[in-house]
């Protein structure tokens, strides 16, 4: 499938779907090729086909190492609470026919994945304290002399 099939198949998903923006798809396409990539490397399988619970891993691992502490912020922008809307996005893809799936795969293969405070938020908390998803909220400022 070229770019701008991918790139149309999403314009078209977001014009009958509504919830999730374009970024969120293109994200996921992301963790998808993460995924596969990290399946491979690690000895599972080269190009065969991602299941459910693998890709909310890979989304998950990847969605830490792009944007850290903002992760969960990034989420909700997307309007992503938990992984049953990465689920939605995946098989809104497969509807339009952008993605494939196996007879086995469901949306239910998405449900109850992890928590998204847990997952994206607790990894960067201080000493029990939770740390804001404001830019710049743990910077101490120097008292003037």
């Amino acid at each position: 499938m070229s770019n701008t099939s991918f790139q149309q198949g999403i314009k078209e998903v977001c014009a009958k779907d509504q919830r999730y923006p374009e970024d969120a798809y293109y994200f996921l396409h992301e963790a998808l090729d993460f995924t596969v990539k990290s399946l491979k490397k690690n000895g599972n399988g080269a190009n065969r086909h991602v299941n459910g619970g693998e890709l909310l891993e890979g989304w998950r691992i990847l969605a830490i190492r792009e944007f850290g502490p903002m992760a969960l912020t990034v989420m909700q922008t997307w309007h992503l609470e938990r992984t049953e809307d990465i689920g939605e996005l995946v098989f809104n893809l497969v509807e339009t026919g952008r993605l494939g799936k196996t007879e086995k795969d469901s949306r239910e293969d998405f449900a109850n994945g992890y928590d998204f405070y847990e997952a994206y938020a607790k990894p960067y908390e201080v000493d029990g304290l939770k740390t804001r998803s404001i830019r710049g909220s743990r910077i101490r400022r120097k008292k003037n002399n």
